[in-house]
């Protein structure tokens, strides 16, 4: 295992440095592959948003179905108007 990571690492340190960093990190703010993070963390936002958004809105689905099933039926014994 050691012997693995050893290399890895070896590979790793031999890289050329274009490979290691993106291109916000060299300061090529306008290149391509700079608009392609961006878009790329955008869709990865809206997903997350997104993901959130559905966890809530079940959680408001199940509270409004409660409150429907826990309302008078009426003809129940517990109907106020029925005694």
């Amino acid at each position: 295992m050691i012997r693995f990571l050893s290399f890895v690492f070896l590979v790793i340190c031999g890289l050329p440095a274009r490979l290691l960093g993106c291109a916000a990190c060299f300061g090529q703010s306008d290149s391509p592959m700079a608009h392609g993070l961006n878009a790329g963390m955008l869709v990865l936002l809206v997903f997350v948003v997104g993901a959130w958004a559905l966890f809530g809105s079940f959680f408001v689905f199940l509270v409004r179905r409660a409150n429907r099933v826990n309302d008078a039926v009426p003809g129940d014994q517990s109907d106020p108007q029925h005694n």
